[in-house]
This record gives C-alpha cells, sequence and structure tokens, in this order.
C-alpha cells in the first residue's frame, strides 16, 4: 500500500489515525496527578483518549509497515507499553507513566531486542523514531564486526541526505576509544565506539493531534528503516548459526 493512498492514516473505509487534545489533558492532569488512586477512578477516560488512539496507530501500521518493514510487526499485544512504571530499582516512586508509548520490534528477535521503531506521545513532546537502544555485549560485537565489514554501507545509510534532513546525525552513547578487537585507525573506528544506534525527531505534543502527524510519522519510519535493517541483519544470522549466545567480549 502507497504512502498516498494513507497520507492522513486513512485508506478506504478506514478512519483516520491520530491522537486528540483530550489525549494530551490526560496525560498532563497525570503529570500533575501521578497516583495510582487517581488513576484508577479515571481509568475509563485513559482508556478512551489515551489507549485507544494508540490502538488504533498500530493497529494502522499492521496494514501499512509491511511495504518497507516487513519483518517488524506491530501488533496491540506486542507493541503497546502498559501505564505502570516498574519502581522496584528506582529512586522515583511515582507509580505511572506520564506517556503512551509503542515499540515495533523484529519479529524474531522480541520486543526489547534488536532493532526496531519507537513512538512516545508525552504531557509535551512527541518522540519518534528508533534504532538500537541497549543491545547485550554479544548483540553488540556482532553488530560492530557488520559494521566494520561493510562501513561503507553504513556510512551511506546514515549519511544520506534524506536521513540527516529527517534525523540528523546518529546518536547514542559511545566508548571513548575504539573497542577491543578493532584497530583504532578502521575506517569505521567512530561508528564502532558507538554502545547504541539511534535516530529521533522530537516535536510539541500537539503535533499528535494533527491531520499530518500520521504521514510524518510513516515517512520518518520509512527512511530509518534501511538503517534497522542493517542493524537487525547480523542478530538474525547469529540466531541462525547459533554464534550469538558465544559472541561477547570484554571491551
Amino acid at each position: 500500500m502507497s504512502l498516498v493512498s494513507t497520507a492522513n492514516g486513512r485508506a478506504a473505509g478506514v478512519p483516520p489515525v491520530g491522537f486528540t487534545p483530550k489525549t494530551l489533558a490526560f496525560l498532563r492532569a497525570l503529570e500533575r496527578n501521578n497516583r495510582r488512586e487517581w488513576f484508577h477512578a479515571r481509568k475509563d477516560r485513559y482508556e478512551i483518549d489515551v489507549r485507544a488512539p494508540m490502538v488504533a496507530l498500530v493497529e494502522r501500521l499492521a496494514v501499512d509497515l509491511p511495504a518497507f518493514a516487513p519483518d517488524l510487526v506491530a501488533s496491540t499485544r506486542v507493541s503497546i507499553y502498559r501505564p505502570y512504571r516498574d519502581t522496584r530499582f528506582s529512586s522515583n516512586k511515582t507509580p505511572l507513566k506520564t506517556n503512551v508509548a509503542a515499540v515495533v520490534p523484529h519479529r524474531l528477535l522480541g520486543k526489547h531486542e534488536g532493532a526496531g521503531f519507537y513512538i512516545e506521545v508525552a504531557p509535551h513532546h512527541v518522540w519518534y523514531g528508533g534504532g538500537m537502544y541497549m543491545p547485550t555485549p554479544p548483540q553488540l560485537h556482532l553488530v560492530r564486526e557488520h559494521i566494520a565489514a561493510h562501513h561503507r554501507r553504513f556510512a551511506r545509510i546514515v549519511g544520506s541526505p534524506v536521513f540527516r534532513r529527517t534525523f540528523g546525525a546518529l546518536e547514542g552513547s559511545r566508548l571513548q576509544r575504539v573497542p577491543r578487537g578493532f584497530p583504532a585507525d578502521h575506517p569505521a573506528a567512530e561508528f564502532l565506539k558507538f554502545r547504541q544506534f539511534l535516530a529521533a525527531c522530537e516535536r510539541p505534543a500537539e503535533f499528535a493531534t494533527t491531520p499530518g502527524f500520521y504521514r510524518t510519522l510513516l515517512e520518518a519510519w520509512r527512511r530509518l528503516a534501511p538503517l534497522v535493517e542493517f542493524l537487525n541483519a547480523p542478530l538474525v544470522e547469529g540466531l541462525r548459526t547459533g554464534s550469538l549466545g558465544h559472541a561477547w567480549r570484554d571491551e
């Protein structure tokens, strides 16, 4: 299905996809009243004004993403995050997330494995993009080997004019030095230092309520898809060959 047919999140017989001012009003009220009893008393409004628009978005993505990211899965069961925070190891004990978010992972790598897409609507911003957020040491090593072996292709992806116009430069935490096992003068030395591989756009929260929101989101992810595919390729191969379980080495 072409992007033209879904320019405003709409195909034949499909309603528009997007959030509303009520979504933002609820999230901002939750930000001021982050208590379980407040939330539970208004759970029906959360379901209608916050979760339902995200469900509609993910269902629409399930139709449109296969055209350019067939290995990623948009599913209401997998993609949408729960509203409750895990406070066990956090100094912030507020019980609820003040955003509504979804992830689109690789179908073979799991929700928090590998590279994928991410969308978050918060009280004061919309964040959309993706990449690889927290690779395990074995995953990171395989990705670095893949970059080292195909550094020209990687540089073309993250240095292309359309990528840079959309996301700017590749982002993510990185090492001070080239990791062990790779020469310090490797042509991809700066890329090999990365521990995360992220690309993102951030806009005011009101952007999520505009008619062009879905079209813009879909186009950004279409431009991000080559990077996500590149990062996932060595992990999928590692699963196939069994090498993913023993590729770790110290940095």
